[in-house]
């Protein structure tokens, strides 16, 4: 199954969060913080949405940050990917 998303939506999935510290400690999977880093999959088309004109700054395969608390969790084919607008994306990882 595919995610096609609509109008200003983008779906993302995390990157994988740091196993260990610069020092080189281990963390358990409690002490890990949720990613804010995330690979973009799949991108809107834009156009009108809320009475303005949304042009899509990201694409397909480029690393972002993004909101903390921004998107929609949904499992599809037993993979987790996040829904988010392009507003709650914050920058491009290059």
């Amino acid at each position: 199954m595919t995610v096609k998303p609509l109008f200003d939506r983008v779906v993302i999935k995390n990157v994988e969060a740091e196993e260990t510290t610069k020092s080189g400690l281990i963390l358990t999977s409690a002490a890990k913080e949720k990613p804010q880093m995330a690979e973009v999959l799949a991108v809107g088309p834009g156009g009108m949405c809320d009475g303005k004109t949304t042009t899509m700054c990201v694409s397909v395969g480029q690393k972002v940050i993004y909101s903390k608390y921004a998107g929609t969790e949904v499992k599809v084919d037993g993979e987790e990917v996040i829904i988010v607008k392009m507003s709650d994306i914050l920058a491009i990882v290059e």
